[in-house]
């Protein structure tokens, strides 16, 4: 089973470390594995850098984007999609400063979460801290000055 933390990063952040995610990997990685005082100060940093993640409009965009795919379900605030014809399953939990995707088989059913939560925000910073992996959902353009 793969698992994915998302998080809203910062703007400011977003576009300052584009082309550094392993520095936010990195951080996210301390924090997973830090106790005390540590964990404290990296919890601090991470809340510095991120945003929350607006709750209410991701359960709105969420149902408006997926109710008609077959293979969809909510059910008390969690989303399930089972891939037709397919095994792949992936779930979507919604905290107030990350989101969980969860999934089996082939990437596609955690796609098709990654593809609507990328057209609802910009900055989500998916990690895979178990398999060493993060990314941006949806790519930050390189602004180009003449």
């Amino acid at each position: 089973m793969r698992s994915y933390q998302l998080f809203l990063i910062e703007e400011e952040f977003a576009s300052h470390y584009f082309g550094r995610e392993r520095m936010f990997y990195q951080l996210f990685r301390e924090h997973s594995h830090s106790m005390g005082e540590m964990k404290s100060i990296i919890s601090r940093q991470i809340d510095y850098i991120t945003k929350p993640i607006p709750v209410l409009r991701i359960h709105q965009f969420l149902h408006q984007q997926m109710s008609k795919l077959k293979g969809f379900r909510a059910e008390q605030g969690i989303y399930y999609y089972v891939m037709p014809h397919s095994k792949s399953t992936a779930t979507l939990k919604v905290h107030d400063r990350w989101l969980l995707v969860e999934s089996q088989g082939n990437h596609d059913a955690e796609t098709v979460f990654f593809e609507v939560l990328r057209k609802c925000e910009t900055s989500f910073l998916a990690m895979d801290v178990s398999a060493e992996r993060c990314g941006w959902l949806k790519p930050i353009k390189e602004r180009k000055f003449v």
